[in-house]
């Protein structure tokens, strides 16, 4: 596709995708600044590489991404790895209604199990079995590898930069 002009030093950025799309809408719309497509592409392709990537990892484990986060959520509160449905829906902002159905999944995978709460009998904890324990090790331990080896290819500072970045955008965007 050719080069475009990159950045405002000078040097020349190689052609992708969203500079293709940049290149037509300057081409149509001349009068419009859409700049913002060169973060805003970025941003929703590498989400768009990092799920294909984690979901690799998550079906390796037999699992998906909705139910590693249930599984994880657990493992990081700590022992008896137990929440209430509710604190696990809005831990995930998610709807109870969805956290029902991963919750039925994983109860007859083995990975959790449902009990009552010795405190109020109306509502039930979620707690991990030992085999949803090792399952959430494994699974976090491969995806925190490969995400790894993806964050290792920036210098310290640039990471550093782009972590501020995008803490700016979200805040922003709220």
């Amino acid at each position: 596709m050719g080069e475009l002009s990159g950045p405002s030093d000078g040097a020349a950025e190689p052609a992708d995708a969203v500079n293709h799309i940049v290149a037509q809408w300057r081409r149509e719309r001349p009068d419009l600044d859409v700049s913002y497509m060169q973060t805003m592409g970025r941003i929703a392709v590498l989400t768009r590489q990092l799920a294909r990537r984690s979901d690799e990892v998550f079906g390796r484990h037999g699992i998906t991404q909705g139910e590693f986060d249930v599984l994880t959520t657990l493992r990081r509160a700590g022992s008896p790895y137990t929440l209430m449905p509710s604190e696990l829906a809005e831990s995930l902002m998610m709807s109870r209604a969805g956290m029902t159905s991963r919750l039925d999944r994983l109860e007859k995978a083995g990975y959790i199990e449902r009990a009552l709460d010795a405190a109020d009998r109306r509502s039930f904890r979620v707690s991990l079995t030992d085999q949803g324990r090792v399952l959430a090790d494994a699974a976090l331990a491969d995806v925190a590898a490969e995400m790894n080896s993806l964050v290792a290819r920036l210098e310290t500072a640039d990471r550093e930069v782009f972590e501020r970045s995008l803490r700016t955008l979200i805040d922003a965007s709220n």
